[in-house]
């Protein structure tokens, strides 16, 4: 579906290296499974998972993402895999298994991660060496919340993970990807960029608890930030947390938190806090401070001068989070 092309410069000459991508070898998977979280933010759980007489099969890899959602991960090792069906069939199994699920976490993660698992939107992450069209098409119609990602070899040390698309489902509406026709409303389809603060988009259960009760100024503040940031991109996704907003490619690149009180918007970026200028005051170093969200750089926004003071800030965040590795 796409074409990555990589160069080795020397001088000024430019030389390709050639990349491969056949069918997906055990040794990769349990590479990847060895690195989800620099590659994927997720945190590892089980590899081959047994799902029981009655469903059958193994599930690949189960995590938790870095938003306490959980992940399966299937890879497809043949061109006459059905991949994408598979994982929805494990993610019904999942589904139906809640408390064995917890039950894992506990024991792997403890349980305070345990407590914090969030049912609103699990994750299929299906990886291959390709997908075609009909497989892009296919998982917007299904609405459930599903990754496809590409992955090339480059040499003996190099790998590249392409998100090649991404369909987050909309958990006030069975499912059905945001975006898609809902039948029965007067306003059936969501715009890239909209904020809906209120309203059937968001379930009032895993909406930001905060938003409703910002001041009409923060709103508009909040309303800028969230155009902008999509605007970065089609293959940002916007995931909304009870305490926090995050914004994601393969990984989060970005959450927003904002306390009613304080009139203003705290943002917190994936960028390492030793490449800037920290004044303490619009910018800070929090890796080693406990928040909402996550990200190591905050932004503190207070008025719309300072959401274009952030772009390029928010540009490098996005840039950042490309899927090579």
């Amino acid at each position: 579906m796409s074409d990555i092309r990589l160069f080795r410069l020397t001088g000024t000459r430019a030389a390709e290296i050639t990349g491969s991508a056949s069918a997906l070898e055990k040794p990769l998977q349990t590479l990847i499974e060895a690195n989800l979280g620099p590659l994927l933010a997720i945190r590892f759980l089980a590899t081959e998972y047994p799902t029981g007489k009655v469903h059958g099969g193994r599930i690949d890899t189960l995590g938790l993402d870095e938003n306490d959602c959980p992940v399966i991960l299937e890879y497809k090792r043949s061109t006459g895999e059905n991949v994408i069906n598979q994982g929805l069939y494990y993610l019904d199994w999942l589904l139906d298994h809640r408390a064995e699920f917890e039950q894992l976490v506990r024991k792997q993660l403890g349980a305070q991660a345990a407590e914090a698992v969030d049912w609103d939107a699990p994750r299929l992450v299906c990886i291959a060496a390709d997908f075609t069209k009909f497989d892009a098409h296919a998982v917007k119609q299904i609405g459930r919340n599903i990754d496809l990602v590409r992955y090339r070899r480059f040499g003996a040390d190099l790998l590249l993970l392409e998100l090649v698309n991404a369909v987050t489902a909309d958990a006030s509406d069975s499912g059905r990807p945001v975006g898609a026709v809902a039948p029965n409303r007067s306003s059936s389809r969501r715009k890239v960029g909209a904020v809906a603060l209120h309203g059937p988009s968001h379930d009032p259960k895993s909406r930001p608890d905060w938003l409703p009760q910002l001041a009409p100024e923060t709103v508009q503040l909040f309303e800028s930030l969230d155009r902008y940031i999509r605007s970065l991109g089609d293959d940002v996704q916007r995931k909304d947390q009870k305490k926090y907003v995050a914004y994601k490619r393969l990984r989060n690149f970005a959450t927003a938190v904002a306390q009613p009180k304080a009139k203003n918007i705290r943002l917190f970026l994936h960028l390492d806090p030793a490449n800037y200028l920290i004044d303490g005051q619009f910018l800070r170093d929090v890796g080693q401070l406990g928040h909402w969200g996550t990200g190591a750089l905050e932004i503190l926004l207070e008025n719309h001068e300072h959401l274009k003071r952030a772009a390029p800030y928010l540009e490098a965040a996005y840039e950042g989070s490309k899927g090579a590795r």
